[in-house]
């Protein structure tokens, strides 16, 4: 049986990975914060091996190698909300990139021959000199967590080249779920638009309405995840849809999904726009199509209505 490490087990990407790979028939050790809700894994449960963690130090990612003999780790871990890494780019330091650091010099030692994955993300190209972005792309971050994330990059880069590990990076864009903390702004859309359509609250402020991302449904990427480290080598590998739309987009489609117009019910509040914006974020994942087959298969409308579909009955259940 094919064992599987999976750090940040409990959030979006770690948990939708956890039931696939259970699926696949894996046994797996999700690592999760101290007191970390678990809703999103209240599915398995009583199917996945659960791990508290409190620190980063390489002491604590090699016991867990030692002791699991891992064939598979996915480190999904880290600080991953943009403005607290703003706030707070100590933390988001210690966690995006030294934790990277202690699980790599674990594998090296205690599991040479174990697969890893690191959760890179489109943020590291930040203020791109071109679009639409692939893995040959220059760097150039516009924000802490985008700094942390490049440097994560390429420590596992250079594992692979300099120990011959096995170390693959999935340079992630935009990717979204029901299961996306509500202080993401595709969250605090579908919420807003559930409970305005249910006579909750009245009005939702956000900030640069004309921003673009490419988003993408998250379970069609951690099955890109998992098949990039089912390839025979390792490698980086741009995971996108390779379209862009605008939070009025998102709006669009969210409020009319319940019947409303959205132009009617959002405000705009300069306050919540970011101190230093990306550029045109939008990736191509040829590469990833050709080498093993990937492609995303949730449209983007498909995407939003079923955010929303989540928020409505959520609230419907809980009574609040």
């Amino acid at each position: 049986m094919h064992r599987a490490i999976v750090t940040g087990a409990a959030g979006q990407d770690g948990s939708y990975l956890a039931e696939l790979l259970l699926e696949k028939g894996y046994r797996v050790l999700g690592i999760i914060r101290k007191g970390e809700d678990t809703s999103n894994l209240r599915g398995i449960l009583g199917l996945i091996e659960l791990e508290e963690s409190g620190d980063v130090r390489k002491e604590e990612a090699a016991r867990r190698i030692r002791t699991f003999s891992p064939h598979e780790v996915y480190n999904f871990a880290g600080v991953s909300f943009i403005p607290d890494s703003w706030h707070d780019p100590d933390r988001t330091f210690e966690i995006n990139t030294l934790l990277v650091t202690a699980f790599l010099e674990g594998l090296r030692i205690h599991a040479p021959s174990a697969r890893y994955y690191q959760a890179s993300s489109s943020e590291i190209f930040g203020d791109p000199p071109r679009s639409p972005q692939d893995e040959k792309t220059p760097f150039h971050p516009s924000n802490p967590y985008g700094v942390s994330k490049l440097a994560a990059h390429l420590l596992t880069g250079l594992y692979r080249r300099r120990y011959g590990m096995f170390a693959a990076s999935g340079i992630l864009y935009n990717h979204e779920s029901p299961r996306r903390p509500v202080h993401y702004v595709t969250q605090k859309i579908a919420r807003a638009a559930a409970e305005i359509s249910m006579g909750r609250t009245e009005k939702l402020r956000l900030g640069n309405l004309d921003a673009r991302r490419d988003w993408g449904f998250a379970g069609d990427f951690v099955r890109g995840i998992w098949l990039m480290l089912q390839h025979e080598t390792a490698g980086d590998y741009v995971l996108a849809t390779g379209e862009t739309h605008s939070i009025k987009d998102f709006l669009r489609i969210a409020f009319s999904h319940v019947g409303l117009d959205w132009t009617q019910w959002v405000e705009t509040d300069p306050a919540l726009v970011r101190p230093i914006d990306v550029g045109k974020l939008v990736g191509d994942p040829s590469l990833a199509k050709r080498v093993f087959g990937w492609k995303p298969e949730v449209p983007f409308d498909q995407l939003v209505t079923m955010m929303v579909d989540a928020q409505v009955r959520k609230l419907q259940g809980s009574g609040a």
